[in-house]
Parts: structure tokens; sequence; C-alpha cells
């Protein structure tokens, strides 16, 4: 049965972010806030918690397309090819926001991601998102408990969440109302913009 931990966005605690820290240390999978819909992920270096996801996914891991949530820019250099200015430039614009950025991938991917030639990459502008990955020391793999198709009410409420997923993961982040459009999409992998899905971020940052 799932934790059902209560954070608050304006001023998250360390104690509460720290439960859930642990948590994805042990192999667990989370459901949090980000500043779209609710996403659920987990510890990008934990090859079991990986697989558990693809499972729940119903998709192989190898073919799996799910962002690296980043804390900041920083974490761009130990996943991503060395990028040009234009690129950074419309990083930097955009991030933190509601965006997900596809770029090329360089050799330092962790192993369950070695073949793979692009990442996506999300800074959400969400407070608890960015704690519980500055607390983990590295990303989370992360991917939308939103079905493509389908907009409800349990995709949005945290206690109607909870009750959706007690049995499937190990936490479920109170941290607030979610909303129900997902992040835009951007491929940036060949050097010039190409948006991929129109979400809730707006493209004037291109």
């Amino acid at each position: 049965m799932a934790e059902f931990i209560k954070i608050y966005e304006d001023n998250p605690n360390p104690k509460e972010i720290n439960r859930v820290v642990n948590v994805l240390r042990k192999e667990g999978l989370v459901i949090y806030p980000t500043d779209t819909v609710y996403g659920l992920g987990c510890d990008i270096t934990n090859s079991r918690a990986l697989e558990k996801l693809a499972r729940i996914k119903g998709i192989k891991l190898a073919k799996a397309n799910w962002s690296f949530l980043c804390a900041d820019l920083s974490n761009l250099s130990d996943y991503v090819r060395q990028i040009d200015t234009a690129t950074f430039k419309i990083l930097k614009r955009a991030l933190p926001g509601p965006y997900t950025f596809i770029l090329p991938g360089n050799n330092n991917l962790p192993k369950d991601f070695k073949k793979k030639k692009t990442v996506g990459i999300r800074v959400p502008d969400n407070s608890i998102a960015i704690a519980l990955v500055n607390a983990l020391g590295h990303p989370i793999v992360s991917t939308s408990i939103r079905d493509d198709d389908d907009v409800l009410e349990y995709t949005t409420d945290p206690e109607l969440i909870y009750e959706k997923w007690e049995k499937i993961v190990d936490v479920v982040v109170d941290g607030g109302y979610g909303g129900n459009v997902g992040s835009t999409i951007i491929d940036l992998s060949e050097g010039y913009p190409t948006v991929v899905r129109e979400g809730k971020g707006s493209l004037d940052i291109l």
C-alpha cells in the first residue's frame, strides 16, 4: 500500500522530501506534482525500478521514451552532447517551465539508456519536484500518469490519484491539485527546434 505524503509547494518540508527520496533510493516508484500533470517516476540509476516502471506502462524498457527530470541545467553535460549557443539560449529562456526538450544523448547515459541517441530533459517550475531531484542527487526518470486521450479528474486530484495508484506505486505526494495539460515537447536534437507536441508551454520561447 502506497504512502500518501502531503508536501506544500510554497515551502517543501525537507523531512517529508527525504521520506520520498528514501523510497526512491530503495527501488520505489513515486507519483509527484510538476508544473503540468502529475508525474510517475523513479531513480534514474536504479535498473529494477526502471523495469517496474516499464511494466506499469506496458512497454519494454529499451523502447521507453521518458523524460529526465533535472533540478536545473547543470545536469545537462552529464547526459547531453555539447549543444550550440542558440540551443542553450532557448533552454535558458524556457526553463524552469512546462517544456520537454529532446536533446542528443552522450556516452555517459546510465546503462539502461546507453542505446538512446536522444534524451528528453525536463526542468519543471515546481518546488516539490526540484527539491526531490536535489535531495536525490541526480535526475528522476519521469512519465505522465495521464493517458494521452483521457483527461479525467483522477489525474488532477491527489486523493483520487491515490485511490487509483495505491496498490501500484510506493508513494503518492499530495502537492495540491495538478493540471491536465502536458508539457510542450520540442526536439532540439538536430540543432533547430521542431515542435513535437504543443502543450502548456508557449512557443514564444523559440
